[in-house]
């Protein structure tokens, strides 16, 4: 069950939306490699607004995401692909559905 979850929001740098999108694309083998990451989404919201939604078990799952491939991609990529820093926020999970063979 999850009980956690990242919130994350970036934005594009003018003319830098689709390198974004393959950016986020790419994460998925990343976090695969990650068993406690029990969901992961990237997401568009608007024309040079991305996100991410992550949820976790627990806090520890969650801080070793935190730390891990995902994580420290972003911050590499930062100033080459967002107009600022993303915001990154705590979240908890009220309740989730999941398919039956999830």
């Amino acid at each position: 069950m999850v009980k956690l979850a990242l919130l994350v929001r970036l934005e594009a740098k003018p003319g830098k939306e689709d390198e974004v999108a393959d950016f986020l694309r790419g994460g998925l083998a990343l976090v695969e490699s990650e068993p406690g990451t029990t969901a992961w989404f990237a997401i568009q919201l608007g024309p040079t607004t991305f996100g991410i939604f992550d949820a976790f078990p627990d806090e520890a799952a969650r801080q070793s995401h935190l730390s891990g491939k995902v994580a420290a991609a972003l911050k590499e990529k930062a100033s080459e692909l967002f107009a600022q820093v993303p915001t990154i926020e705590k979240c908890d999970v009220l309740t989730a559905k999941f398919p039956a063979d999830a």
